[in-house]
Formats: C-alpha cells, sequence, structure tokens
C-alpha cells in the first residue's frame, strides 16, 4: 500500500477514535446526570436502613442530584446483591452494604447466583466494625475467662445464642478454640434472642455491635470480648478476643459498591464524595454509635480487601461448620 493511500485511510479512522475517547470523556464529567439509587439490603427501621439513609442525605448535595433509597430485602442480603450484580455498569446504582457480608455470601450460599469478586467493584469503604460476646448483666461473669471456665463446668448444657452468620462464626472460633461443648441456639432476628437471654435460658450470645452496645448502654447486657484482631477506637475500653487467649480477626465492613464495568471515572467521583463524608467528625461520632470506626481507602485497596475476605471468610464458615443454604 502506497503511503499516500494509507494516509487517507488512517486519518478517518484517527477521527473516529478522538471522538471515542472525548465522548468518554464527556460522559465521565457529565456524570452524574440524573437521579442515582443507593440500594439498602434491609428493610425500612432497620439499622442498615438508617445507616444507608444518613449517607444518602450527607452525599447528596455533593452529587447535586437526587439519590433515592431503594429497600430490597431478603435471603441475608442476597437479593440486593444480585439486583446490584446485575444493574448497568453505569455509577446510578450504589450498594450501601457490608463488603464483609458480600464476601461471605460466596460461602453461605450453596450455589451463589453471583461471583461477587468478578460481579461487585468496591467504590469506597465506610466504616470497620467487630461482633460481641455477650452475658445478661446479672450474670457473675465479668470476664471471658470466667465465662469460659463457667461454660466447661456445665459442659452440653450450657447454650449460647447468635442470630447471623458472623455472629456464629465468632461464637464457633470462641467455641472450638476453649474446647467448650455449649450448644447453639440460632434466632432469626437479634431481637428475638433477647428475651431468652434475660430468662436465663441462654448462658451467653455472640450479637452485632449495633444491638450490644445498646442493651449494654440501657444496663442489660455485659461484653465480655470482641472480634477484630485489634481494639477499635469506638470500642476502645473493651478487650479483643485475640488479648484473651482466642486468636481472631472477623471484622465487620461497610462499603459502597457498584457493578464491575462501572468507568474507573465514575468509581474515581464516588470514592471522592464518600472520603469527603466519611472524614467528616459528624459522620465518625455517627459510625460510632455503630460501634464502628470510620474506614476511608482507595477502590484499588478495597477491592483487595473484598477478595482476600472472600477467601478469609470462606475458612470461618468451614470452621463453623455452617451448611450453606439454597
Amino acid at each position: 500500500m502506497q503511503l499516500a493511500t494509507f494516509t487517507r485511510l488512517a486519518a478517518p479512522l484517527a477521527v473516529v477514535a478522538g471522538l471515542t475517547l472525548a465522548s468518554s470523556a464527556v460522559n465521565a464529567q457529565q456524570y452524574p446526570d440524573r437521579d442515582i439509587h443507593f440500594i439498602c439490603a434491609f428493610p425500612p427501621g432497620s439499622g442498615a436502613d438508617v445507616l444507608v439513609r444518613y449517607f444518602a442525605e450527607k452525599v447528596r448535595p455533593l452529587t447535586g442530584k437526587t439519590i433515592i433509597v431503594e429497600n430490597k430485602p431478603g435471603a441475608g442480603g442476597h437479593i440486593a446483591l444480585e439486583y446490584v450484580a446485575r444493574a448497568k455498569p453505569d455509577g446510578y446504582t450504589v450498594f450501601v452494604h457490608a463488603g464483609s457480608g458480600a464476601a461471605a455470601a460466596m460461602s453461605l450460599v450453596k450455589n451463589p447466583q453471583v461471583d461477587v469478586g468478578k460481579q461487585i467493584q468496591i467504590a469506597a469503604t465506610i466504616n470497620q466494625q467487630p461482633y460481641m460476646i455477650v452475658v445478661q448483666a446479672n450474670k457473675p461473669y465479668k470476664t471471658l475467662a470466667e465465662l469460659t471456665a463457667a461454660m466447661k463446668e456445665k459442659g452440653d448444657k450450657s447454650t449460647y445464642g447468635t442470630s447471623n452468620p458472623s455472629s456464629t462464626i465468632l461464637a464457633e472460633i470462641y467455641r472450638n478454640t476453649m474446647g467448650l461443648k455449649t450448644v447453639q441456639v440460632d434466632y432469626k432476628t437479634g431481637t428475638e434472642m433477647v428475651n431468652d437471654l434475660a430468662s436465663g435460658a441462654l448462658d451467653f450470645a455472640s450479637a452485632d455491635p449495633v444491638q450490644a452496645l445498646s442493651m449494654a448502654k440501657k444496663g442489660d447486657w455485659r461484653i465480655l470480648g470482641i472480634s477484630t484482631g485489634q481494639r477499635l477506637q469506638a470500642t476502645g475500653d473493651l478487650p479483643t478476643m485475640t488479648e484473651q487467649g482466642v486468636k481472631m480477626d472477623v471484622t465487620g465492613w461497610w462499603a459502597a459498591m457498584v457493578p464491575t464495568g462501572t468507568p474507573k471515572a465514575t468509581i474515581d467521583q464516588i470514592n471522592k464524595w464518600f472520603v469527603q463524608v466519611v472524614g467528616s467528625e459528624d459522620t465518625k461520632k455517627f459510625l460510632a454509635q455503630f460501634g464502628g470506626d470510620a474506614l476511608i481507602e482507595t477502590p484499588e485497596v478495597a477491592q483487595a480487601r473484598l477478595l482476600k475476605d472472600i477467601k478469609e471468610w470462606g475458612d470461618n464458615v468451614r470452621l463453623a461448620k455452617i451448611v450453606p443454604q439454597g
């Protein structure tokens, strides 16, 4: 092919390529140009719903658009997870949910419909929080060691309560590490567990931080240990399980997630919004009510956290002998 002919053919192609790149840049600059939907995996009025609506309200002024909260409860968050994974990857569907929960879903469902590591991208992180071993406040156990000694004496006549997979994992690591024969009683919700703990039908429980801190502040529960590998600022006075001889790092963390394939410029924009909100003193105080510390990470670091958690939660689920559902 002669040079002149090649030049005539190449020129239009260069123009098309240039227009394509320009179009992509314009689209990125225009985001957002319509309402954004924040997806909540639990019903209105739940703790998760309170958190999602808080961030919808705080992020909204930064976007200049309306943020609509959509509740898609059911199947422990799997319905919402599948919805987001199949949504158009354009930044207008944002899943505000536990990243640790999304990671655990890969092991908790027998035939997961979503490959979380491949179909979900973390745009921004929000907080990290522990799960907690608790007893009724009128019980004589002041430390985990005292509880352990009592449970060994009671053997298989002792019982403990759980209300979600994460709390089961915490309790089972504790039980297996200390060689306890205590029997699990699993509840659909943490609220159902409260009465049995109060009546003495349960010796102890493994609870989420929102419920545990609320009950402890009212004087009903005593918190004996938390599941994170290190103490958190929000729960700094509470000893970790690891400090007390039960090595673990079962950490819950929340994030803003989008479908894989969402443009990087859009992900970066979402990250900037959340970094600004999560970094504020008001938000740090808000998150502390949930027993959590603010967590700010880049999308790349957060995605690596998700992939690491998928493996670790799989190991924990097997250790806890949780049978995948579905």
